[in-house]
């Protein structure tokens, strides 16, 4: 991509710092460790492709666990990712949902990509269309016209009950 007077990144090179969740009951995780870049931008954008994976989709709020250094979260048990997925990842991503309030999500849906058992094999199918709007509403949308299960999107709705109230 290249925008004018937009900064693009790789986090890997960046400070880590601990971040509340700002939850007052976290599904899985009290505190993440996230870019020090990210608490000092003005407007966060998460741009993912359009993926499912067992009819499960992989959009725009999930595009977030790219974010996290995952050797943080690894124990003597668990590798990196393991570790995560072991604390229920759709648990995460709503946790993380909530505490890197990212403004715009858009998922790039003008191909697909569908794999079964192996994520990174699988079948491009044209689709044609692109989802902006706030992360959850594109997930939501992208969710519903596709038919995908997307857990998270549920723990969210729910937690966003109880956020607000």
């Amino acid at each position: 991509y290249n925008f004018p007077r937009v900064l693009t990144l790789d986090v890997k090179g960046c400070i880590w710092v601990e971040v509340d969740n700002p939850l007052s009951k976290p599904l899985a995780i009290p505190t993440f460790w996230v870019p020090n870049v990210i608490l000092s931008s003005d407007y966060l954008i998460t741009v993912a492709p359009l993926k499912i994976s067992d009819g499960r989709g992989s959009l725009s709020i999930m595009n977030l666990l790219t974010l996290l250094p995952s050797s943080k979260y690894s124990s003597e048990e668990l590798n990196d990712w393991e570790a995560l997925y072991s604390l229920g990842i759709d648990r995460v991503i709503t946790d993380l949902y909530f505490t890197l309030p990212f403004d715009l999500g858009i998922i790039e849906a003008r191909q697909k990509f569908i794999s079964h058992d192996d994520p990174t094999q699988g079948e491009v199918e044209e689709y044609g269309k692109v989802f902006i709007g706030e992360p959850y509403e594109v997930d939501c949308e992208a969710s519903e016209l596709l038919g995908l299960k997307t857990e998270y999107l549920d723990l969210i709705k729910t937690a966003k009950a109880e956020f607000e109230a």
